[in-house]
């Protein structure tokens, strides 16, 4: 007998959809059977009509917790995502102070023990002091983070030498390993030069330095072994770059959805200071070119880079405009707004799931559990009626940041259901059931 069987779905993956019931026990799923096959269960849901999805899998989000809790906590940050459909998060190391020893990845993962929504796992960074690798390793972490510009000393590995020497010494260690693809040369340049509007905040973050980055990521981990996933590319010259060298080694790159819908232009608005992150946005044939390399399959996975700050913080008044936090939330409409990019016919449902929940499920060692409605992995399930419309507004938003840049868009696609192990925690955008989510660890 099964604890649950949801009836008269079809099936979303990342290879295709097919019909079928799903049947779920002690948590996992554990059978797929032909629509209207006859089957015990102690409750059943009736999906007729709905599109059923896995949950999706964030691989790159901030909860700012510890030390940042004005910003976001575990609370509030992993609500957001149970309401938008994403039930893993792969929380960033770079709170007050960084993850980057056992001791700070165990406090964190004590902070969040009984305290989250949906699942999370953790993510450390990599320090020039690493004496302690090995020790921090064996807590499993789902990745190693690599910073390459904009970060403290400390953790900042700003050459092609100081790169590989590292990826030598992670190699055959550590899970995959992150590096966000800047360049500190042109940033130090463009800081000593005149101006603090945006266009110096442009100039120091170029296409060029994400391009080199990217170049640089590569050909480390093609000369070490190491497996590598570079963070946020939304240039030309990057997906360029990116596209004649991706069969040197294995490496995996993201986007996020803002990387689609916005450009330069926006920072000139009123919602300038709520828009500005890094990378920064860029211009309109910028954005075209990662849509086209979207739909041609040259993006491995969608995250969110969820990353927000308190309204006061963005709101206030700094020096330059390169000073004001960088960041925005999107933990809440991934979903959403990716369901646009189905309707507008830029992928389909099948694209959305390898984005949004294989990929980054597989590529950062949950795919197992996670990423796919499969016999043995975890019962998240979204269930989404594409016959209605969800529209978005600040005022619905969960994070602590209290706004979307979304704000007033109509999506195509309505979340109905979210299930986290095989238990309903939302039902019609109310979180029935809170404090279901666990820490999740990296298996090889």
């Amino acid at each position: 007998m099964f604890d649950l069987l949801i009836t008269g779905g079809t099936l979303i993956n990342a290879n295709g959809q097919k019909r079928a019931d799903i049947g779920i026990r002690n948590g996992r799923i554990a059978a797929l059977l032909a629509p209207g096959e006859t089957a015990m269960a102690r409750s059943f849901v009736d999906a007729s009509g709905m599109q059923l999805l896995p949950g999706l899998v964030d691989a790159h989000a901030h909860l700012r917790e510890p030390g940042l809790t004005q910003k976001e906590d575990f609370e509030s940050g992993t609500r957001a995502a149970a309401l938008g459909g994403v039930t893993t998060i792969l929380d960033m190391p770079t709170d007050d102070p960084w993850t980057a020893t056992a001791a700070q990845l165990s406090q964190k993962m004590a902070r969040a023990a009984g305290r989250l929504n949906v699942d999370v796992g953790f993510q450390a960074v990599v320090s020039k002091n690493d004496e302690a690798l090995d020790e921090l390793l064996s807590l499993s972490p789902v990745s190693l983070e690599l910073f390459t510009a904009d970060v403290p000393e400390e953790f900042r590995f700003d050459s092609l030498d100081v790169v590989t020497e590292m990826l030598r010494r992670l190699a055959k260690a550590a899970p995959v390993i992150g590096i966000s693809p800047g360049d500190q040369s042109i940033l130090e340049a463009s800081a000593g030069r005149d101006g603090k509007g945006i266009s110096a905040f442009l100039e120091g973050r170029p296409p060029l330095a994400e391009a080199g980055g990217i170049a640089r990521a590569v050909l480390a981990a093609a000369e070490t072994g190491a497996r590598v996933h570079v963070r946020q590319i939304n240039s030309k010259r990057g997906i360029e770059v990116w596209q004649r060298l991706r069969d040197l080694a294995d490496v995996s790159v993201e986007t996020t959805p803002q990387n689609l819908f916005f450009t330069a232009d926006d920072y000139a608005g009123q919602a300038g200071a709520d828009l500005k992150g890094s990378p920064p946005f860029r211009d309109r044939e910028d954005v075209e070119a990662l849509r086209h390399a979207l739909s041609e399959g040259l993006i491995t996975i969608m995250a969110t880079d969820h990353a927000p700050h308190a309204r006061a913080e963005k709101s206030a008044t700094y020096p330059a405009f390169a000073d004001i936090p960088g960041g925005m939330p999107g933990l809440q409409t991934l979903l959403f707004v990716m369901l646009d990019l189905v309707a507008e016919k830029l992928i389909d449902l099948s694209a959305l799931v390898r984005l949004c929940a294989y990929n980054p499920a597989r590529r950062f060692g949950l795919g197992r559990s996670k990423g796919s409605i499969a016999v043995g992995c975890d019962a998240d399930i979204l269930v989404v009626d594409l016959n209605r419309s969800t529209s978005i507004f600040n005022a619905d938003q969960a994070t602590r940041a209290g706004y979307t840049p979304f704000d007033g868009r109509r999506t195509v696609g309505y979340l109905t259901d979210v299930f986290l192990r095989g238990e309903r925690i939302v039902r019609n955008g109310a979180l029935l059931l809170p404090n279901r989510g666990q820490i999740v660890r990296h298996v090889a």
